[in-house]
Formats: structure tokens, C-alpha cells, sequence
């Protein structure tokens, strides 16, 4: 996970599916992007809550060398 998916700030309005406890939250955590051959790929979110009980993957842009 990236000091951004920390810190960045919220956008309010946006809600997402808790991997953990299947709820919706409004305060989603970025912990894993998936990529897809057809299409866009997916992110999974946890809530605040339970952002701690699981291991990040690999977020999009991470993994890429910067000059």
C-alpha cells in the first residue's frame, strides 16, 4: 500500500462493498487492484475498520519504475 491510499483525501459520495464484513462503507480503502485482458480492471476496497485485517496487493501505478 502507497502513503497516497493513506492520505489521499475522500470524496464524499463515493461508496464501496467491504471485502471483509460485505458492507457498504463511505470511507473505502483501496487494498488490491485486479487487471483485466478485456476491459477495465477492478478494485477491491475495505472499510477503515478492517483495512488492517487485510494484505495489500498491488495497487495501480505501484509497481511502475519512475524516472
Amino acid at each position: 500500500m502507497t502513503r497516497d491510499g493513506l492520505t489521499v483525501r475522500l470524496t464524499f459520495g463515493h461508496v464501496a462493498l467491504c471485502v471483509v464484513c460485505k458492507t457498504n462503507t463511505k470511507a473505502p480503502v483501496p487494498i488490491r487492484d485486479i487487471p483485466s485482458t478485456s476491459g477495465p480492471g477492478t478494485t477491491l476496497y475495505a472499510c477503515p475498520e478492517h483495512v488492517v485485517d487485510v494484505s495489500p496487493g498491488p495497487i495501480l501505478g505501484e509497481l511502475e519504475a519512475h524516472p
